[in-house]
């Protein structure tokens, strides 16, 4: 069975549970716009006319598209039924709902989740108007709990893809952690990481420019900045955010190192112990993660911990979903802020993949931000690869 076959038949059974009847993907010219919905449904394949792909609680997959593509959908061996026009779907599109009678019809339209989000406006200003006629345009719901849970509750063969894709970039570090010298540009470093995903022929978790993020010392500038031509020097702490793309399904991990100065064996006690109060906060959210709890109630804990030990509050969400990209949407490990709306309310679910990623400053050294990777199982959150509880020294 094929990954999307895996996907389309895990998104029937949520249909189930979530009593939804119907499900519909409702798209035109996806190389132009296309819907993150899209990808488990018919993987890397792009639709030109008006296309409707339909699942229903009962089992029904249908996909109503231009004749030109019929052929090629079917060779997916996804759909039960391939309807296929020349002029016009909307004769198609309605005799289907008909004959489908849904009491909801979820469509991709979500304020909280980007990946939920795919239905443009004008497609929703049409959808409505072909149905406008039957009592269906007035059934129309957010399909959000639906994708949510088709993109956080990772199939066998995801969480695979995802482990992959985690050890090369663990490998990937190691062989950096080795390369690096001390008058190297940041620029430089990310340079021979990129080689290294060349050779091993991976893809990007997010795009080159800034993956990977490499800060050197106190003025390098952290976030989604790319490399810059700050060179290493010693006494800097090293920071890094990378990620890779393996069979579509990326890795999220950033890691810490420390330029030891002359004499030293150690780095400072200031940075240890910022490095300590990181990799606690961590910890300590990891062991309180559990199906069923939201996500803000494990940011608070993280939080309080970077806080209470007299740091600043960091000014981001503890952790995302990782999966097909590297902030995979849904359920977040975040604060109660507006810019994440309804996200960090949202409850935790086996299966699924979150990022935990506290960080803070430590002055005239650098800037600290660990990132782990972890799955959702029945006995809580488990790392998906050995969590960094040592900060790596570079000598040379």
């Amino acid at each position: 069975m094929s990954l999307i076959q895996e996907k389309v038949n895990q998104a029937v059974e949520i249909l189930k549970e979530k009593n939804i009847d119907m499900w519909l993907t409702f798209v035109r010219e996806t190389s132009g716009v296309r819907d993150p919905a899209l990808d488990f449904l018919i993987g890397e394949h792009d639709l030109t006319w008006h296309s409707a792909l339909i699942l229903t609680n009962s089992g029904k997959k249908i996909a109503i598209l231009g004749n030109l593509e019929k052929d090629e959908m079917s060779r997916l061996n996804v759909f039960d039924e391939i309807i296929g026009y020349d002029k016009s779907i909307i004769p198609f599109l309605k005799e289907t709902i008909a004959s489908i009678n849904p009491n909801q019809i979820a469509v991709n339209m979500s304020k909280n989740n980007v990946h939920a989000d795919g239905l443009t406006h004008s497609m929703y200003e049409t959808l409505v108007e072909y149905l406008s006629d039957t009592p269906y345009a007035n059934r129309i719901i957010s399909a959000e709990p639906v994708i949510n849970a088709l993109r956080g509750r990772k199939t066998s063969t995801e969480l695979e893809r995802i482990k992959k894709a985690i050890q090369i970039t663990e490998e990937i570090y190691q062989k950096t952690f080795a390369f690096i010298k001390v008058g190297m540009t940041e620029i430089e470093v990310a340079n021979f990481m990129h080689k290294q995903m060349e050779e091993y022929g991976v893809g990007y978790a997010w795009p080159r420019e800034n993956n990977p993020a490499v800060n050197s010392g106190p003025n390098s500038p952290v976030g989604h900045n790319g490399p810059t031509d700050i060179k290493i020097e010693r006494g800097h702490i090293i920071h890094f955010d990378f990620g890779v793309k393996y069979q579509g399904y990326c890795s999220d991990i950033q890691r810490v190192a420390y330029v030891l100065r002359e004499n030293e064996t150690q780095a400072p006690p200031e940075v240890q112990r910022g490095f300590m109060t990181i990799v606690t906060a961590i910890e300590k959210s990891r062991e309180a993660m559990q199906a069923g709890i939201n996500g803000n109630s494990i940011d608070n804990i993280a939080r309080d911990v970077v806080t209470d030990s007299g740091y600043p509050e960091y000014p981001y969400a503890l952790g995302h979903q990782l999966g097909r990209v590297a902030h995979d949407g849904g359920a977040l490990l975040g604060p109660l802020w507006e810019k994440y709306g309804d996200s960090p309310n949202q409850i935790l679910e086996i299966g699924q993949v979150y990022t935990l990623e506290p960080g803070l400053a430590v002055p005239n050294y650098g800037y600290i931000g660990i990132e782990e990777d972890v799955v959702m199982t029945q006995n809580g959150a488990v790392y998906l690869h050995k969590p960094q509880t040592e900060i790596v020294l570079i000598k040379d």
